[in-house]
């Protein structure tokens, strides 16, 4: 890893994007146009011995100065109003034309008029070309009132050139009818003004690297205002990504990407604590309905008439018959409460279930001396003591059938508890369950019953002394909470007096799957 970091330092000190690359380069460039510049303005003066005879062609440079004038002054124009990029470029290449144009000017001419003139106008050039780059920066830095003002003054200044370039063409063309050999005596002017001019230029050329060098300290300005947000614990602060390809583009596309670590971090960790949050929800909903259908058992234990008239019947068969049936009698009454009071925890077994619910219908046959007809048809290949599921789920529905189903006819009435395994392609789950039925030959139900009990609307009588009191509401929260999903119980029923059934899947776990 240390190996790699020194590899990129060492690679980022060579690339000519970095910064220290970008400023030799721009010192270099500076020496190079300086020491061109000196090199022209040499070769100038030296070549103007073999261009005397074409004095005349110096009113073309002023007709050219006043072109370049007006480019420099349309892409000025041009990128106040578009901030357009090509704009800003031919700004910089017209006003560095016009400048070396402008620059020309100052000592050709004997004549005190014309000299003014052409100071005036390299000075007022010197000037306007500032106000237009002030006007820019201005602009660029979103500085309205700045900018305008500017770019006014600029204006006034621009139309001082043109009048002076005007005037000072008329003069010159009328002096260089006039005053041809006077052109001589200006060569050693223009000499002695080619120093002062690059004085100016080499003065331009530091406030336009004190300008480069400011563009570059830009990016790291606002990258120290995001990471002070960041630091403040603002993490949605949007940083744009760079494509600049030095230290400062490197360092600041760095840190957008770990902004944007930590943001999806934050995220994922708020999502775990709601997951968490819902899943504690859950398990205290659960644990609610449980509660509430322990406490229906633990007043159905404790009903005096429930409890009486139990007794009272295992009385009346230990005088009526020997003990042994009172005995099973009584057994069966202890293995149903102790199975009530024992589920506390929710979980029990497809087996203890169905030994639940046979022993509620052996306790009502024998107060009713036999007349609940029920039986149970379980499939041999279900291992019912390897399937679990919520407790107190099938002594329930077998309650409810007898008392809304068969209640006013136990003679022809027919009670069946059912399980059988059904394939995933067969039920709504997406994956393999056993199907629990308790189905009667009852009273039935019409759909808008069966309607009423599936949304929760219905709740059992209060005055039923004799039911342990769970609705089958309670019955289908708690199998949706314990595993999950919903629509595990449904009722049918093909109308009045057809009869009633209710089925239950229990979804098959893998090591369910894998035990069966």
């Amino acid at each position: 890893m240390a190996e790699k970091r020194e590899r990129a330092v060492n690679g980022l000190r060579l690339r000519p994007q970095s910064v220290t690359g970008r400023l030799t380069l721009l010192l270099l460039a500076m020496l190079l146009a300086i020491l061109l510049m000196n090199f022209l303005i040499f070769t100038q003066s030296r070549s103007m011995m073999h261009r005397i005879d074409e004095v005349f062609a110096s009113n073309a440079t002023i007709v050219d100065l006043s072109e370049k004038l007006g480019q420099v002054q349309v892409s000025v124009y041009e990128y106040l109003s578009t901030r357009s990029s090509s704009a800003l470029e031919n700004f910089y290449r017209y006003s560095q034309e016009y400048a070396d144009s402008a620059a020309a000017l100052g000592g050709e001419i004997a004549d005190d008029e014309g000299l003014m003139l052409e100071r005036n106008i390299r000075r007022m050039s010197e000037n306007y070309l500032e106000l237009a780059d002030e006007a820019i920066q201005a602009k660029r830095g979103r500085n309205v009132e700045e900018y305008r003002e500017k770019y006014d003054r600029s204006e006034e200044v621009r139309q001082y050139i043109g009048n002076s370039v005007y005037e000072l063409n008329s003069l010159r063309f009328e002096q260089n009818s006039v005053n041809y050999r006077r052109l001589l005596e200006a060569f050693d002017r223009l000499e002695a003004f080619s120093l002062v001019l690059m004085a100016a230029v080499f003065g331009l050329t530091l406030v336009f690297a004190a300008m480069t060098i400011r563009a570059m300290i830009s990016p790291l300005t606002e990258l120290a205002g995001a990471a002070d947000r960041v630091a403040a614990g603002d993490f949605d602060v949007q940083i744009p990504e760079s494509e600049s390809r030095d230290e400062v583009g490197i360092v600041t596309n760095a840190f957008r990407g770990m902004v944007a670590s930590i943001r999806q971090y934050i995220i994922h960790q708020r999502q775990a604590l709601e997951t968490q949050a819902r899943m504690k929800e859950n398990e205290l909903t659960m644990q609610a309905h449980l509660k509430e259908a322990q406490l229906k058992y633990l007043q159905a234990q404790i009903n005096p008439h429930f409890l009486f008239n139990s007794l009272n019947a295992a009385s009346q068969l230990a005088m009526l018959e020997g003990a042994e049936r009172s005995e099973v009698y009584l057994a069966r009454m202890a293995d149903f409460f102790r199975y009530n009071v024992k589920k506390s925890d929710g979980r029990a077994t497809l087996e203890e279930e169905i030994a639940a619910a046979d022993n509620y219908i052996y306790i009502l046959n024998v107060r009713f001396s036999g007349d609940i007809h029920y039986r149970t048809e379980i499939d041999p290949q279900i291992r019912c003591g390897d399937i679990r599921m919520p407790s107190m789920i099938l002594q329930p529905l077998v309650e409810n059938a007898i008392q809304h189903g068969i209640h006013d006819d136990h003679e022809h009435g027919r009670i069946v508890l059912s399980a059988e395994r059904v394939r995933a392609e067969d039920t709504e789950t997406g994956c393999d369950c056993i199907r629990l039925t308790v189905a009667d030959n009852g009273a039935g139900m019409t759909r808008a019953q069966i309607g009423r009990i599936m949304r929760g609307e219905t709740a059992p009588a209060e005055d039923n002394s004799q039911s342990t009191g769970i609705a089958l509401s309670n019955v289908m929260s708690r199998l949706q909470l314990f595993y999950g999903r919903e629509h595990l119980l449904s009722v049918w029923s093909d109308g009045p007096g057809c009869g009633t059934e209710v089925n239950v899947l229990l979804p098959l776990e893998e090591e369910d799957r894998t035990e069966e």
